[in-house]
């Protein structure tokens, strides 16, 4: 069970990032999660939407390059060592994650979540299902 994630890419120069907000904004487009990368002359804006048509289509429209990558949304206790124990599941299973980040909910406060690019989505996804961690759908991400 994956996410969409939005990668769009931005100059990085000053007013690159309030630019690209603004057309999400504009837009009535709720960002859930956000990451930034960046380079010496561009950045990676990773974000998770609540409406993944509308966002690639008003950032299209607006001329950003990006693209959509399937990722996990993973709900894990807020304890010490909980990020630990997803991060033991998912190398225990001999993948590599690629990337990750954390993102804020507002319906479970006793909760973190993060973010997971994997080479396989759905071999982590049903390790960890069977470990008992929660694994978020594309609407309930939405919905946070």
């Amino acid at each position: 069970m994956s996410i969409k994630q939005i990668s769009v890419f931005v100059e990085n120069k000053p007013g690159a990032m309030s630019a690209m907000t603004a057309v999400l904004a504009e837009n009535n487009i709720n960002m859930r999660a956000l990451s930034l990368a960046e380079t010496s002359d561009f950045g990676i804006v990773r974000i998770i939407v609540d409406d993944i048509y509308k966002a690639t289509t008003v950032l299209k429209d607006a001329g950003y390059i990006h693209s959509v990558t399937d990722v996990i949304a993973v709900g894990l206790p807020n304890i010490p060592g909980g990020l630990n124990k997803v991060l033991n599941i998912i190398e225990g299973a001999g993948l590599n994650i690629e990337y990750m980040y954390a993102f804020l909910g507002k319906k479970e406060k006793n909760h973190a979540y993060m973010i997971f690019r994997v080479q396989d989505d759905a071999l982590a996804t049903a390790t960890l299902k069977a470990e008992g961690i929660r694994i978020l759908d594309q609407e309930a991400v939405e919905h946070f």
